[in-house]
């Protein structure tokens, strides 16, 4: 491959990231015009970047399904009312509104995707706050928190995990055998660090409670069957690639969202042309988008020569390697979006364990739907837990951090950068420690 493919590929994927940390275009225009600029470059034929993007279809397909699926109850007020019901929980005090705040989103965040979950959530957050008269810009991040860690309860509970675990066949059940540990451990964190970070709302009484809005629930019979369609989905999620046929997260979401288009069209309750529209296609976009720019270094030979660099610092030590991984990509994930932080880094780290000999050329087939050695497995579970906990570090760490941050601008309110960073640095730093902790004792000693 010459030498000036290699060199444009690089360039175009560091300016894309840093498009995107800056915000001076549009993160999905940014992707969308890298990634053509490799086509109209020969950097790669328009086939194969469709082929690259193909190659990620489980991550796609997932993503898609949950964000029907989620869109289509939304006429139902099922969010509204359950936002109405942390404030009523609280009861008067702070600190059990900070707490009903984790304890609603912690279980939905472990099936949905936390920046779709944000997505929905945030906007109740502001009105309710302004009802009892307190500050909702450190409830939403408090929000952002709580998401992003309990993404890692499961398998598809944040889009970084789902692309490792997927990138190394790791079911969803044996994630939660192995790993679902670690994102309790990350949940604890934000709950031990609430009377501390948050001790002015903490300490706060609340009142007004009985002039709240009570949403009531829409189309109780459409949700009741909905209610069912999200259950086997998730009953899919836990036993499908066990079954003699398996079925894939991505499968078993993908046909949840046709049952809930099914449901919505014969029910009335909204039209398909409505759902679809609201579908998250700038996100998917993206993240299309950025498995071709990752393809661009993989065919030029650039993820290759980096994992030469990673095998000749690390060698075969695992316990380094995952303790350096665990911290590198942590902070790392703080200042670069970590969907395409860690797009970039899977390729690089199945280089890393091939070069070295720790395992064998196979695993680097794009098809490859075998076992890895569970020796090397520790250094992917490091990268998960740091893509996805430095995600609360700053700011531009997660797509769910920037979707909380507008919601908080539409209501009068802007989440500064250094405002985030008060809270988000010491959350960050403690989970980080706690999950290398949990990774030495479980996995590497």
């Amino acid at each position: 491959m010459d030498n000036w493919q290699a060199i444009l590929s690089v360039i175009t994927f560091t300016s894309v990231i840093i498009l995107v940390m800056t915000e001076w275009i549009h993160l999905t225009i940014a992707a969308l015009l890298g990634a053509l600029l490799l086509v109209f470059t020969n950097v790669m034929t328009l086939e194969e970047a469709v082929g690259y993007i193909g190659n990620s279809h489980g991550t796609l397909g997932l993503f898609f399904g949950v964000m029907v699926l989620v869109r289509a109850f939304e006429p139902t007020k099922i969010f509204d009312y359950l936002a109405t019901q942390i404030l009523l929980l609280a009861k008067g005090q702070g600190k059990r509104l900070l707490l009903g705040i984790v304890a609603i989103v912690t279980p939905i965040c472990a099936v949905l995707p936390n920046a779709t979950t944000v997505m929905l959530l945030a906007p109740l957050i502001p009105p309710m706050a302004k009802e009892v008269g307190i500050n909702f810009v450190p409830l939403l991040i408090l929000m952002v928190f709580v998401a992003n860690s309990a993404g890692l309860l499961t398998l598809v509970g944040d889009p970084a995990t789902f692309i490792v675990g997927d990138a190394v066949n790791i079911s969803f059940t044996d994630y939660l055998l192995e790993l679902s540990l670690g994102g309790v451990i990350a949940v604890a964190i934000v709950i031990a660090t609430l009377p501390f970070l948050f001790r002015k709302i903490w300490n706060t009484q609340l009142d007004n409670l009985e002039e709240l809005p009570h949403p009531q629930i829409n189309h109780p019979r459409a949700l009741s069957f909905g209610a069912v369609i999200v259950f086997f989905v998730l009953l899919f999620f836990v036993v499908g690639e066990t079954l003699p046929v398996p079925v894939s997260p991505a499968a078993a979401a993908l046909l949840g969202s046709a049952l809930a288009l099914l449901l919505s069209h014969h029910s009335k309750i909204d039209s398909v042309n409505n759902i679809l529209r609201d579908v998250d296609w700038s996100t998917l976009i993206f993240f299309m988008s950025i498995f071709v720019l990752i393809g661009g270094l993989e065919k030029t030979g650039v993820i290759n020569g980096l994992s030469g660099i990673l095998a000749a610092i690390l060698g075969k030590n695992i316990i380094l390697g995952s303790l350096v991984l665990l911290f590198f990509v942590g902070i790392l994930s703080s200042v670069v979006p970590n969907i395409p932080l860690v797009v970039g880094m899977v390729p690089l780290l199945k280089q890393y364990i091939v070069t070295v000999g720790l395992a064998p050329a196979e695993v680097l087939a794009q098809d490859f739907q075998g076992q890895f050695p569970p020796e090397v497995l520790p250094l992917f579970y490091a990268m998960m837990f740091g893509a996805t906990l430095g995600g609360n570090g700053t700011l531009v760490g997660a797509s769910s951090n920037i979707v909380a941050a507008g919601i908080s601008e539409q209501h009068g309110r802007r989440i500064s950068f250094k405002t985030f960073l008060h809270y988000g640095i010491p959350v960050m730093l403690l989970q980080l420690l706690a999950s290398a902790l949990y990774m030495l004792f479980r996995f590497l000693l």
